[in-house]
């Protein structure tokens, strides 16, 4: 099985499986209309979720990705709490400001997943990604560091290493 028809069926299988877990199924229809969905998903952007002929362990894959979703929403909760102490408490000092971090990454899809993750925790969003330098350039609401590597390590390390089990 070539790669393009590979990413292809597994886009599909995780079109229809979503859409059968956000809908309230009360006839074949709706069934029908998630099935026609995913192949308008799966044409559309299909050939981009498996880009490598690599076939590692699935089972490992998975359970970095299990890890992964266990971290995001840990690293999430733990921005709401600061973010929200910064805000009830409005006279404490912040210091906004832009900060660039190095990404080991190479993927287009594991660098994606870095930056919308860096962006969906409150405090942190992505400006720009310069892909030649691996540099991604990071606005940060509460600049703790200033120094290229310690950014990193602060923001993005806690994602990169289980990202580049899954991705790399």
């Amino acid at each position: 099985m070539n790669l393009k028809l590979r990413s292809r069926i597994t886009v599909f299988i995780f079109a229809v499986l979503v859409w059968l877990a956000l809908t309230d199924i009360k006839s074949y229809q709706e069934i029908i209309a998630g099935i026609i969905v995913a192949c308008v998903v799966t044409l559309l952007a299909g050939h981009f979720l498996v880009t490598t002929e690599k076939s590692r362990n699935i089972l490992r894959r998975f359970s970095y990705l299990i890890i992964y979703i266990f971290r995001f929403v840990w690293e999430m909760i733990k921005a709401n709490i600061h973010v929200a102490y910064l805000v009830i408490h409005p006279l404490v000092p912040i210091k906004p400001g832009i900060v660039k971090i190095k990404t080991g990454l190479s993927k287009d899809s594991a660098l994606t997943v870095l930056c919308n993750s860096i962006t969906l925790t409150p405090g942190t969003m992505t400006v720009d990604v310069n892909e030649e330098t691996k540099e991604v350039y990071i606005h940060w609401i509460d600049v703790k560091e200033t120094e290229e590597g310690k950014a990193t390590n602060e923001i993005s390390q806690k994602f990169e290493k289980i990202l580049m089990e899954i991705f790399e």
